[in-house]
C-alpha cells in the first residue's frame, strides 16, 4: 500500500518556491545536477511516472522508484509535484498536450470526413503500440473504485478531449452529407471502443490465448465497417446533427 506521505499533498516548502537559479544565471560550482537543467525536470519525472504507473498500478507505486527512475530524490520530486495523484493528473495531461492533440486537430481538417475518420483511427491504433499508454486503460478500469480521482483524471484529461473531437467530426460528415443521419456521441463510442477492447485485451487476455491479436487487420476490419456503416442512403443527403434529438 502507498504511503500517507504518498497519498496526501504536502505543502511546498520554502525551497520548493524557487525551481532553480534565476533564468541566465550562472549555476553555482558544485550545483546539483538537476538544478543546472531544471526546466527539463519536468518532463523527466513524468516520463518516469508513466513508466512505474504502467508497470505497477497505481496503488502500487512508489514515488521513490518514480525519483530513482528520474534521477532525482524523492524530496526533489515533491518540489514538483505534491502528491502521487497530482503526479498522475500531470502526467496524464501530459500524455495529451503537445503532438497528441495537435495531430488529431490537424486529423480533422482533412479534405473529406471519411478521410479525416480513417486517419484518426489509424492514429489511436499508432497509439496503441506504445505498451505504456496500452497499459492505463486497465490501471483506470481496475482501481478506479478504491481510487475514484483516477477516472475523474481520465475523463477530463484524456477521454472528454478525444472524444469531442471525433463528436465534431461526425457532425461535419453528417452536415455535410458524407455520412448519414446518426447519433454523434453515440457513434464516437463505436469508434472508440475496438481500440479500448484491444489495450485491455492485450493486457489481459493475449498472454493466455492460442492467436495473437492482429491490430493491423482489426484496423482494417474496423475501419471498412464503419465506413460502410455511416455511409448516407443513395440519392439523400444527411440530416443535420441538430435534428437528431429536438430539444437538447
Amino acid at each position: 500500500m502507498p504511503s500517507r506521505r504518498e497519498q496526501t499533498a504536502r505543502k511546498p516548502t520554502a525551497q520548493g518556491q524557487g525551481q532553480g537559479p534565476a533564468p541566465g544565471a550562472a549555476p553555482k560550482a558544485g550545483a546539483p545536477r538537476w538544478r543546472r537543467r531544471a526546466e527539463a525536470r519536468p518532463a523527466e519525472i513524468l516520463d518516469a511516472a508513466l513508466t512505474v504507473f504502467s508497470a505497477r498500478g497505481f496503488a502500487a507505486a512508489k514515488l521513490d522508484e518514480v525519483a530513482k527512475r528520474a534521477g532525482i530524490s524523492k524530496g526533489t520530486l515533491y518540489l514538483y509535484f505534491e502528491s502521487k495523484t497530482a503526479l498522475f493528473e500531470a502526467m496524464a495531461l501530459a500524455m495529451m498536450q503537445g503532438p497528441v492533440l495537435g495531430r488529431l486537430d490537424e486529423i480533422v481538417k482533412a479534405k473529406s470526413a471519411p478521410e479525416a475518420l480513417a486517419q484518426l483511427m489509424q492514429f489511436m491504433a499508432g497509439m496503441l503500440e506504445d505498451p505504456r499508454r496500452s497499459a492505463l486503460p486497465k490501471l483506470i478500469i481496475s482501481e478506479s473504485a478504491g481510487f475514484p480521482e483516477l477516472a475523474q483524471i481520465w475523463l477530463k484529461n484524456v477521454i472528454r478531449p478525444v472524444r469531442k473531437r471525433v463528436i465534431e467530426l461526425i457532425e461535419r460528415g453528417v452536415a455535410a452529407g458524407e455520412f448519414r443521419a446518426v447519433d454523434p456521441w453515440e457513434t464516437a463510442k463505436l469508434v472508440i471502443a475496438p481500440f479500448l477492447l484491444t489495450a485491455l485485451w492485450r493486457r489481459t487476455f493475449e498472454s493466455y490465448d492460442n492467436r495473437r491479436s492482429d491490430p493491423e487487420a482489426l484496423l482494417r476490419q474496423h475501419t471498412e465497417i464503419l465506413l460502410r456503416g455511416l455511409a448516407p442512403d443513395a440519392g439523400r443527403r444527411a440530416k443535420s446533427p441538430s435534428t437528431l434529438h429536438p430539444g437538447e
